[in-house]
């Protein structure tokens, strides 16, 4: 459901910090849009596929569930990912030894060229520079975030399980 609010007349240094605030956000989406940009032209995969090949890469053989969950990404958009990159012979899916009913996740051949030229950070900047902050820092981040977000008019929860080079 879509509300709209009328805007309310806001001193001029509140209007100045907005503006500094909706900037800071311009810049942290540009980045990220120009490293996946990079991604896409030396790699030829998405951000996110080239994450999948990384964490393949770390843990052969692992499921589905278990590589969303790393990706902290839905579980239905992670099989999408898998199943074109399975297409384009950089995944191969296998029966796991220990239990023939799941299905691991192990490199193709075309896999290790696209990670050898790929640039880094592999999971992208944002999640990186993310990791990098201090926990109280993360925090005060999370809890302002909330407040962002309770504001918005509109709001798009699904976009929380989707990675961000495919938004």
């Amino acid at each position: 459901m879509t509300t709209s609010r009328p805007f309310a007349a806001m001193p001029a240094h509140d209007e100045t910090l907005s503006v500094s605030v909706l900037k800071q956000f311009r810049l942290i989406f540009g980045s990220v849009r120009n490293h996946f940009r990079d991604v896409e032209q030396n790699c030829g995969v998405s951000g996110s596929q080239l994450w999948i090949l990384h964490e393949v890469a770390r843990y052969p053989g692992i499921g589905v569930s278990d590589l969303a969950a790393r990706l902290s990404i839905h579980q239905s958009t992670c099989s999408q990912l898998v199943d074109k990159l399975e297409t384009r012979g950089m995944l191969v899916k296998a029966r796991r030894a220990e239990d023939q009913r799941r299905v691991g996740l192990q490199l193709g051949n075309a896999a290790v060229q696209v990670l050898a030229s790929a640039p880094g950070p592999v999971e992208g900047i944002l999640p990186q520079a993310l990791h990098g902050l201090p926990d109280e820092t993360l925090q005060q981040l999370h809890a302002g975030l909330a407040e962002v977000i309770a504001q918005l008019s509109q709001r798009s929860d699904p976009a929380a399980g989707q990675p961000l080079s495919e938004l």
